[in-house]
């Protein structure tokens, strides 16, 4: 297949194993708002805190150098999302799990696994540890 036929393809095609697809019932809208909960979160509320002790200008700068590496990583997720299977044409990555097993291989995968639990539990604890001393 070439590049046009395969960005023509509807991104809802089946996972690859035999599976049905997915109904998906969201709209941009939804999207749009859960892209924007994300974003804002409990992020917006210490980012003034955050800038006042950085200063006017390594504050923004690095607002700055946080959006390009969320861009960054949004392209690159964005653009794994569709493997291109030599045999059976495309196969969507249902998660980012898959997304690195089929493009970094099994042992990458693993290692992956480890570093994204380790992050989700030193974020939780982070988040604990914070909102216990904010209850003080």
């Amino acid at each position: 297949m070439n590049e046009e036929a395969i960005d023509n393809l509807p991104l809802i095609q089946g996972d690859g194993l035999g599976r049905e697809p997915i109904k998906r019932t969201g709209n941009v809208w939804s999207a749009m708002a859960h892209i924007i909960t994300g974003v804002i979160g409990a992020g917006v509320l210490s980012l003034a805190w955050s800038v006042a002790q950085l200063g006017w200008i390594v504050g923004p700068m690095a607002i700055l150098l946080f959006a390009v590496t969320t861009l960054i990583s949004t392209f690159l997720l964005s653009d794994c999302y569709r493997y291109p299977h030599p045999e059976n044409g495309n196969k969507r990555s249902p998660s980012y799990m898959v997304a690195v097993s089929l493009y970094l291989g099994e042992i990458r995968e693993k290692v992956c696994g480890v570093l994204v639990y380790a992050s989700l539990y030193g974020t939780t604890t982070a988040y604990i540890i914070t909102s216990a001393t904010s209850f003080r």
